[in-house]
């Protein structure tokens, strides 16, 4: 064994250790933030079940409605995580989850279109910040060795609150009905937003903005991870020092390119978040716990397949395909699923592979798009991607709701949307074979 390979070992040793120490300091608080921010957002879904008959809105209405929320959110996306780099993650981060959660209890007083359209939009503007927010934190805490892994545990709480969401908005639709003059839908937004008050606290007096703040990592841990870090960012960049700027990365091709690679998987992604119930429904389920407790199940394959593919995409290093490849095979369990409607474990396993495959795409692809962007534009730029791609939050259910309305069924919507995701995955493969090969270059040569 060489000297250089022993040193190498050593200097690993340390950085295992304290990333063990950080992952399981902040990464459960995290999880449960994800949790609940994904739980506000989709649990209109849920809702819809009654409220659409409530207050006699359409499909055209609820998917619009469903949708507004991203417009309001690609608005301040950018600005929020511009401002989190220079004021710090826990201040943003109250901020961001007290009005949000404020905002979601409110949509209980919802009876009018306006009335839903406003608190949608408004629910987008106080929440945008938060997960570009958290992936550019992550940056600070992660060097790109562990950055798959650590996404995917941090964003398998999609799939966590898609499997939470499913019992417990139909347990709260089906009990709570009526209790108090309320229906089962007011309390749901009530029960599920006004936690997220609380853990905005809870973020802001235990977490810490960055490595060099936290006492309970040691001067040798600190330097450890700081010093990887700081590294990668000078190789990314050129070998320069580069302060954080706007213009950087409105003028970097990649952002736009990973915007619309995330923009097409969330197209396909966004089916399941707010259709899903409708859906199993159709297929001749009615009560409210039951369609819970169905819909609980693809999230809990996707949740075992975001963690599988994040291990395989750090042990192998390899991000383009972890992410082309499971987007692909969710496409293809969608374009299918119109042609099962009628047979119901056929549909429910399609529904599965669906959610694993486009779910359990994402880890892989923030890691990419992370560790490809340089330190000048990462604020910026991850909450462009962020902010473009979940404009496919606003067309998927707006379009799939106006095509339900005039024609009775999603077909020709998923259709739309699946073609969208293939178009994002060779768009991902194309535009970025060049800087593949240089890779591999330079891992042969080292």
């Amino acid at each position: 064994m060489t000297a250089s390979t022993l040193e190498s070992r050593a200097s690993a040793a340390p950085l295992d250790t304290t990333m063990r120490k950080i992952i399981r300091r902040i990464v459960p608080l995290l999880f449960v933030c994800y949790v609940m921010n994904f739980l506000d957002r989709i649990n209109i879904g849920f809702a819809q079940l009654q409220m659409k008959q409530d207050l006699a809105f359409s499909d055209a209405i609820y998917g619009l409605g469903a949708g507004l929320f991203f417009i309001g959110y690609f608005f301040f996306e950018v600005p929020s995580n511009v401002l989190l780099e220079k004021i710090g993650a826990r201040k943003t981060m109250l901020r961001i989850m007290v009005l949000w959660g404020l905002a979601s209890a409110a949509t209980m007083f919802v009876q009018t279109p306006m009335h839903f359209y406003i608190v949608r939009f408004l629910l987008g503007v106080f929440e945008a910040g938060f997960f570009p927010g958290i992936i550019l934190y992550l940056t600070f805490w992660t060097p790109a060795a562990y950055r798959a892994r650590v996404l995917a545990l941090f964003m398998s709480a999609l799939v966590v609150s898609g499997i939470i969401a499913g019992p417990v908005s139909g347990w709260i639709l089906q009990s709570m009905d009526g209790y108090a003059g309320l229906r089962g839908w007011q309390w749901m937004f009530v029960i599920e937003g006004l936690p997220s008050c609380l853990l905005g606290l809870i973020v802001y007096f235990y977490l810490d903005d960055k490595p060099k703040d936290a006492q309970w990592l040691s001067a040798a841990e600190k330097r450890a991870v700081i010093d990887t870090i700081a590294a990668e960012n000078m190789a990314s960049s050129g070998g320069q020092a580069q302060q954080p700027t706007l213009r950087s990365a409105f003028s970097q091709p990649l952002v736009y390119l990973f915007a619309f690679v995330y923009f097409a998987i969330l197209a396909g992604g966004y089916i399941i978040a707010f259709w899903l119930p409708m859906t199993i429904r159709e297929l001749g389920v009615s009560n409210y716990l039951h369609i819970g407790l169905y819909s609980a199940i693809p999230y809990t394959v996707a949740g075992l397949a975001m963690i599988v593919l994040g291990k395989s995409s750090d042990r192998l290093n390899e991000r383009r395909w972890h992410v082309a490849l499971p987007a692909c095979l969710g496409v293809i369990a969608l374009v299918v699923l119109p042609m099962a409607s009628k047979q119901f474990a056929i549909s429910l396993a399609l529904l599965a592979v669906a959610t694993a495959g486009l779910y359990s795409s994402l880890p892989p692809f923030w890691t990419y798009a992370t560790t490809t962007l340089s330190r000048a534009e990462s604020a910026a730029g991850i909450a462009i991607i962020a902010s473009v791609g979940n404009l496919a939050g606003f067309l998927s259910p707006f379009v799939i709701g106006k095509i339900r309305t005039e024609t009775g069924s999603a077909t020709m919507g998923i259709y739309l949307m699946a073609t969208i995701v293939v178009l994002g995955v060779f768009a991902l493969l194309l535009g970025t074979r060049q800087r593949a090969a240089q890779s591999a270059l330079q891992g042969a040569a080292a």
